[in-house]
């Protein structure tokens, strides 16, 4: 069993927001398989579960708010004994540039506060892919207006022609254990 977690907050507020990227993607993932999340209280987060090939995957998005996404991966990892090999997390980066992907496995938090609660909660040796988000708008207004800020339609175009499809590219590969470090930019 593997879980792909993705960091978000929680509620139409926050939808297409900077910091809901993860959520974006995973949602986009699970509308493949026309899989539905349901909330789990027990998790602190929504689940939807999928199979890829045999193997059960639960596709989470935590409801504890971004900056405390440790407690829910905790409550998941618990329950179903999982390592940390079975975990893929997927977020936004405000340290790489707008349109750029990485992927990488460990890693310091870079700031990330949702990294930041993983790591105390779960360690830090998941593998992760992580999702630029940063351009001249973060200087103009500070990083919590512009995280918690929609996409402008430009970046959403973006988004939907390319960074979704590439990031669940990256799922599908962490799925099929054949995952590497990877980084690209626009």
């Amino acid at each position: 069993m593997k879980v792909i977690f993705a960091l978000g907050n929680p509620g139409e507020k926050y939808a297409l927001t900077r910091h809901n990227i993860g959520f974006s993607i995973v949602d986009a993932y699970a509308k493949q398989y026309n899989a539905t999340f349901q909330p789990k209280s027990k998790f602190s987060a929504d689940i939807a579960e999928i199979h890829h090939g045999s193997e059960k995957i639960l596709l989470a998005k935590p409801t504890t708010f971004y900056n405390d996404t440790g407690l829910a991966a905790r409550a998941i990892v618990d329950f179903y004994k999982l390592t940390l090999d079975d975990i893929l997390v997927v977020h936004d980066d405000i340290a790489l540039d707008f349109g750029k992907i990485r992927v990488r496995r460990g890693g310091e938090s870079a700031g990330n506060n949702g990294l930041k609660s993983l790591h105390r909660h779960i360690g830090d040796d998941f593998w992760h892919i992580r999702i630029g988000a940063d351009s001249l708008l973060r200087k103009q207004i500070g990083d919590t207006d512009f995280v918690l800020g929609k996409f402008n339609p430009d970046e959403q175009k973006i988004l939907r022609d390319w960074t979704i499809d590439k990031s669940i590219n990256f799922i599908e590969k962490f799925l099929s254990d054949s995952i590497e470090p990877y980084s690209v930019k626009l």
